[in-house]
């Protein structure tokens, strides 16, 4: 890819045991078999799909931080549970328009709030968050755009467009990720706390496609659509910035709702086709799910 790409409440006992032995009946379903092994996810429970977005939000949180400010995470945001990584890559992007900038700003520090929120929450519900994996910024967007066809050495931070084509790599997929996980989480108070979470990723979502629409960068967008697609397994769910010659801001099913990924789908695309790790998590994630 060129540097300046254009378009073609804690739950009771009681309800935790019974939430535990529903999740042995739908852990499989709703967050699905491993279409790479055949083999099913583990049983999870709230802390384990509080911690999977939690690795998730590292990622978002660490990309924009660094994009609009040139800084990643406190120390005191990052420790926890498993393996402490680091991160790899990431500078202050030269943004040559206010909005756009100003757009960075608002995400990268509603991610970074997103993150100190639900570690509180964990804790404060008697679990222990995850520490932050080891993150790659660097080498996992470069392959990701070589992998879509966009050509080799692309950089997320060299300009505003590539910013906005890093952050659609992955911004659809925190959508879906908590769509797919609602059905798992068995306490209404983190429930709603996770539609909370999901209507701001949403929101991020929208906004980054409807300027990289506005840009005429659906190119790009269906390069990267595409390369989501092949790798998170045989359906067909991605959709880009542009369907049927007409824009396509807010991808839907047949019934105008967002469409569900589950955690085995989620993993494929972040570790890029990787079965344990690889791409922006080159250690993999910490906690069950992973």
């Amino acid at each position: 890819m060129t540097e300046h790409p254009s378009s073609a409440t804690v739950p009771s006992n009681a309800s935790r045991r019974h939430f535990v032995g529903l999740a042995g009946l739908t852990a499989a379903a709703v967050f699905g078999t491993n279409r790479l092994t055949g083999s099913a996810q583990p049983a999870v429970n709230d802390f384990d799909i509080l911690n999977f977005a939690l690795n998730l939000e590292y990622l978002e949180a660490e990309y924009y931080l660094r994009a609009a400010f040139g800084r990643g995470l406190a120390a005191g945001d990052v420790t926890g549970t498993g393996t402490l990584g680091q991160v790899t890559g990431g500078t202050r992007v030269p943004f040559t328009t206010s909005a756009i900038q100003q757009y960075a700003y608002e995400i990268a520090k509603d991610e970074e709030n997103h993150v100190k929120f639900i570690r509180t929450a964990i804790t404060a519900f008697g679990g222990a968050p995850v520490a932050r994996p080891t993150i790659d910024l660097q080498t996992s967007f470069a392959a990701a755009a070589q992998a879509a066809g966009l050509g080799a050495g692309f950089n997320p931070y060299a300009n505003e467009n590539n910013f906005l084509l890093g952050a659609f790599i992955f911004e659809d997929v925190g959508v879906t990720a908590y769509k797919g996980a609602a059905a798992l989480i068995a306490n209404k108070d983190i429930l709603e706390a996770a539609a909370g979470l999901l209507a701001v990723e949403s929101y991020h979502a929208a906004e980054i496609r409807t300027v990289l629409f506005a840009r005429g960068l659906t190119g790009e967008t269906q390069a990267i659509s595409d390369l989501r697609d092949s790798v998170d397994g045989p359906d067909d769910l991605d959709q880009g910035v542009l369907l049927n010659g007409a824009a396509n801001i807010v991808p839907t099913d047949a019934n105008g709702l967002v469409f569900s990924r589950t955690a085995r789908q989620v993993l494929n695309i972040v570790y890029l086709g990787g079965t344990t790790s690889g791409g922006f998590f080159p250690d993999g994630l910490n906690g069950t799910i992973r």
